[in-house]
């Protein structure tokens, strides 16, 4: 407790790991992670589903031993206390499906010693309905509120815009950046690589491992792509496919992360298909599939 009339001083780092794994037997779901989070950032931690952040999440929380390694939340082990300045939003959202709107409030509020916020209108016309009865996107709103209630130091947000439209996707990540211009450090995990650009920083995981850090732009660095244009673009994707190379759609455009233009050209030449080959910027996702198809290292 900060005693009465004191100043209390945030620490530099909110959030820390330093170099956790967790097994389960012989199976690795999280392998020397090194990480961090500061007051006001918006952490990004991108990787495909079972790619170990949901894991990475539950150690950093305190809610799941590590297997090896040290972390900190707010300057110390995360105990009970320190999760009282902790707002978390699950994959499963946290929310009593048989309470209604506002009895789920008034729970969560009085747990944190907080008077329930107020509700926005689009809460206020459903308060008395059972959330289980709710669309996902409301369900994902409230989460959102409850989570903030206590204006907490730190957020934790586990894919929280997955399943949600356009629309609510752009409202959740407004109130993302407007935690973080408080000086709230924001931890959120996606496998929604455009969500990328939203992000003041991003950790890639892949297979266990924290592969990449940095701007979208450093993690990209010089990786290219190259593009396919063709109307038979479903045989290039499956010739491309075939020939062990990382192929992905965007459009009708088959797209190579990390390939040689004039190597795709040979194998669609082989295989008889004509098509308009160039090389073109790489994206994040793009990045992502050329480092998680990368050898481990010694």
């Amino acid at each position: 407790m900060t005693p009465e009339g004191a100043v209390e001083v945030q620490p530099a780092v909110l959030l820390r790991a330093d170099r956790v794994s967790r097994r389960f037997g012989a199976f690795t779901a999280v392998e020397d992670v090194t990480m961090r989070v500061g007051p006001g950032e918006v952490v990004g931690l991108l990787g495909a589903n079972g790619a170990g952040k949901t894991t990475l999440i539950r150690m950093l929380l305190g809610l799941l031993a590590m297997t090896v390694g040290d972390v900190e939340l707010l300057g110390g082990p995360p105990d009970r206390e320190l999760r009282r300045r902790l707002g978390y939003v699950p994959q499963g959202l946290g929310l009593y499906r048989d309470l209604t709107v506002r009895e789920n409030l008034a729970f969560t509020s009085q747990a944190y010693g907080a008077a329930p916020p107020d509700l926005p209108e689009s809460l206020r016309q459903v308060a008395d309905r059972l959330v289980a009865e709710l669309p996902l996107g409301l369900q994902r709103q409230l989460a959102f509120l409850a989570a903030l209630a206590h204006d907490p130091q730190v957020l934790v947000l586990d894919e929280p815009t997955s399943g949600v439209d356009a629309l609510a996707r752009a409202a959740l990540w407004d109130t993302i950046h407007e935690q973080a211009e408080k000086g709230v450090g924001v931890l959120v995990t996606t496998h929604n690589m455009a969500e990328a650009e939203q992000c003041d920083r991003l950790l890639l995981m892949s297979q266990a491992r924290l592969v990449a850090q940095g701007s979208e732009a450093d993690i990209i660095g010089s990786t290219t792509a190259v593009a396919v244009r063709t109307n038979d673009w479903a045989r290039a994707f499956a010739v491309l496919n075939e020939a062990g190379q990382p192929v992905m759609l965007a459009g009708r455009d088959v797209r190579v992360a990390g390939a040689d233009a004039d190597q795709v050209r040979t194998v669609l030449a082989h295989a008889g298909v004509t098509a308009d080959v160039v090389g073109v910027p790489a994206t994040i996702e793009e990045r992502m599939m050329v480092l998680a198809r990368a050898p481990e290292g010694p």
